[in-house]
């Protein structure tokens, strides 16, 4: 198996984040990508690759320029008003106001975040854009084969094209998508087994026909990101039905996760990718400190069977899982299931 990592990723650092019970210690941190690569390391593999720079325009088939100028601006922008302190938003452009952005930085940060707790440190941009091209560098050495392991940080499922939120800045998986359609692929599907559902991924692609998106998630009644990820979004316009939203309950174990994963796996079937992009969060994990579901390790690796089972070549792009101590034991279960064993 190809494993491609972001050499980067340690650039953000946040120390602390904004929760529902106020500041907290911040969960998606360095450590998370350390423990996946000693993990894999111990288990053997050797073919381990930093990514290879494709430039920005590989991002901007996804995000618009003046979003990308701003992330790649916005803690310089920032320090220059408030210091060397990490970027938050604190106002933004709810249903009774403008979406128009004004000048001041603290106006823009609400302008392009989804919530309060994604802070922009002074490394962010040099770790997004990384993480981004940790996905492209995958996404090109899948060659038809496979599996490829893209060991992304930060994250990004809940990065829409112009929005970031939930841990994300650049949607590494939707970039993935893109370029493999670049590369020749007439389709692509996207499958999210994070907890959460890839918000963002789904914005991006909703009206795409070539691009299916199916997520198994937390029921966003009850969950981050709350307002997207219901089970009647199903696309709009030529890329009616090929949006599947499989929405789970808080307690969720393998014996109810295992037939919403096969209805998923049915659902790729019948679209028949050329391609399969799975946005891998182990935070699924019973022991996961923001999550509430309660999958075993040795189910990670039958998860990882049954995606296998799809006979599709495959990018598996690193999103959440923040129960750092069992992180990397969760994700090389997973990829050994891929992988057959």
């Amino acid at each position: 198996m190809k494993i491609v990592i972001n050499p980067d990723h340690e650039a953000h650092a946040p120390e602390t984040e904004l929760t529902g019970g106020g500041i907290a210690p911040a969960v998606e941190i360095p450590a998370r990508a350390h423990t996946i690569l000693r993990a894999l390391e111990a288990a053997g593999h050797r073919d381990i690759m930093p990514f290879a720079d494709h430039g920005r325009s590989v991002l901007e088939r996804v995000h618009p320029t003046a979003y990308l100028d701003f992330l790649a601006a916005a803690h310089g922008d920032w320090a220059r008003e408030y210091g060397d302190t990490p970027a938050v938003p604190f106002v933004w452009p709810v249903r009774s106001l403008r979406r128009v952005i004004p000048r001041a930085i603290d106006a823009r940060l609400g302008y392009y975040s989804g919530d309060g707790g994604t802070p922009i440190t002074a490394g962010t941009w040099t770790a997004a854009y990384g993480s981004a091209q940790t996905a492209v560098t995958g996404a090109r050495a899948l060659s038809g084969a496979g599996p490829v392991f893209a060991l992304c940080r930060p994250p990004g499922h809940h990065a829409a094209a112009d929005l970031y939120m939930g841990y994300c800045f650049l949607n590494n998986a939707a970039i993935a998508a893109e370029d493999l359609l670049v590369a020749g692929a007439s389709r692509v599907t996207v499958l999210d087994v994070d907890y959460h559902h890839g918000n963002g991924t789904q914005a991006i692609f909703y009206a795409r026909e070539e691009v299916q998106f199916v997520s198994l998630h937390a029921d966003p009644a009850d969950e981050y990101p709350y307002f997207l990820g219901y089970a009647d979004e199903t696309g709009e316009g030529a890329g009616e039905g090929t949006t599947l939203n499989l929405p789970l309950a808080w307690g969720t174990a393998w014996a109810t996760y295992a037939p919403a994963l096969d209805r998923a796996c049915e659902a790729i079937d019948r679209f028949a990718p050329e391609a399969l992009v799975v946005s891998l969060g182990c935070d699924t994990y019973k022991e996961d400190p923001i999550s509430r579901f309660r999958l075993e390790t040795e189910d990670f690796a039958a998860m990882g069977a049954r995606i296998a089972r799809l006979g599709r070549p495959t990018l598996v792009v690193m999103e959440g899982g923040y129960a750092v101590d069992a992180l990397g034991v969760n994700v090389v279960a997973f990829l050994k299931g891929l992988a057959g064993g």
